[in-house]
């Protein structure tokens, strides 16, 4: 490989902030831990002022403030981004003025060979716009097209049609697209193959996202667990877990549906970031307050306990159906034994044999559940090591943060 003679700059776009559930967001903060020591990388992460998943560094540890609007973490520049309340655009407008602010700093400081990586196809329609600008300023611009956008359930008609045509118009304005699926790849390829710029080829590559396998810091008697646990009403293996976005494509509703009608008697401890009149509408929807096994425990940030919480959970259920590698899942993988997921290419693509399955049939999820109640523990710890050997062999954080450092330390020169 050629020597790299100069600090490479890679500019961060599209994660919200350091702190969430979200996968870019978990991406980032892993990515820049992993590099924190490498001296041959300078990262600049763009994060949410305001608004939905914002940044709020008070709550991280390790960071050192710069200003009201700047602070580093993990040796890595961070900039936030004060955004307009303009309603469902909100998250277009916040990568568009997150691109404006790299190509500043970018000019400032007169920084050589920039990489921008920007993480979903949201801001198609100025796409040319930003890759001539960078292209002019030295640099490249590298995507992760996510999974599907155009697909969430959360989107009107007119929105999907937006997503998709946006989606079309960053993969022929990338230098190089980055997917972290197998799927995902192909899918580029069989939709935008001959419709590049000048009728070329997207270019593209493969990095999934990443795991851990180690144990959590925490043992079974740290105080800040059982706290936590007796708060919740909550003991060890005896709950069935689930941790991320409250989103429909996530089939939250589903699970606490089939759990509702499944006979076990251990509780459902949901972690996720949901308001009032959510639940209420929830209550409304499937009446979930009669059953006492489905609680939801709000949001956990130490990590620590995070890992432990899932280490002692008998099950994870995992319901998404659009995107790529999911974090949570590939988190899940390396620190529960039995993980419960929804019956889709990206979820099989993943855990293969190291996990069982469910569909979204009535019922079926209802008597999966039924059937890992009586699974012995020999059988939930043969599942473990399964799970286990996959991440470790195929998504361990270290091997996944090395491909990008090759990725961006010598394909831009």
């Amino acid at each position: 490989m050629p020597k790299v003679k100069e600090e490479q700059h890679v500019f961060l776009v599209g994660a919200k902030s350091l702190g969430a559930y979200g996968g870019y967001e978990t991406f980032v903060n892993k990515l820049t831990e992993y590099h924190q020591d490498n001296k041959k990388i300078k990262y600049h992460v763009a994060c949410k002022a305001n608004g939905d998943g914002c940044m709020d560094e008070t709550k991280v540890a390790e960071v050192t403030r710069i200003s009201d609007t700047e602070f580093s973490y993990h040796n890595a520049h961070c900039f936030k981004i004060h955004i307009p309340n303009v309603g469902p655009a909100q998250a277009i407008y916040y990568d568009i003025l997150a691109l404006h602010e790299c190509c500043k700093y970018i000019k400032k400081k007169k920084i050589k060979h920039p990489i921008v990586y920007i993480m979903a196809c949201r801001i198609g329609p100025v796409a040319r716009y930003y890759y001539y600008l960078i292209h002019k300023l030295g640099g490249k611009i590298y995507l992760n097209p996510d999974g599907h956008e155009w697909m969430r359930a959360k989107w009107s008609a007119p929105i999907r049609c937006y997503w998709k045509i946006s989606e079309q118009l960053m993969v022929k304005h990338c230098d190089l697209a980055i997917c972290d699926s197998v799927s995902i790849e192909k899918y580029i390829h069989e939709c935008y193959d001959g419709k590049g710029i000048k009728g070329s080829d997207p270019k593209t590559t493969f990095i999934a996202y990443g795991a851990e396998t180690r144990k959590s810091q925490f043992d079974d008697n740290e105080p800040k667990l059982l706290d936590w646990y007796q708060k919740k009403g909550l003991n060890a293996k005896g709950y069935y877990l689930v941790v991320g976005r409250f989103v429909p494509e996530n089939n939250y509703e589903i699970m606490i549906r089939e759990y509702m009608k499944s006979r076990s008697k251990r509780d459902f401890a949901i972690i996720t970031n949901v308001n009032d009149k959510f639940l209420d509408e929830l209550e409304r929807r499937v009446h979930f307050r009669s059953d006492k096994r489905i609680k939801f425990v709000g949001t956990v940030y130490d990590q620590e306990l995070l890992m432990k919480i899932r280490e002692n959970a008998y099950g994870y259920f995992h319901g998404h159906e659009v995107g790529g590698t999911n974090p949570s899942l590939l988190e899940a993988l390396g620190c529960t034994e039995l993980n419960l997921l929804l019956d889709v290419g990206f979820n099989r693509e993943v855990a293969e044999e190291s996990a069982v399955y469910w569909n979204k049939d009535e019922g079926n999820l209802a008597e999966l559940i039924n059937r890992a109640d009586q699974m012995s523990e020999i059988e939930i710890r043969a599942m473990g090591i399964k799970a286990k050997k996959r991440i470790e062999e195929a998504y361990s954080w270290q091997s996944i943060c090395n491909r990008y450092a090759d990725i961006f330390l010598y394909s831009v020169r």
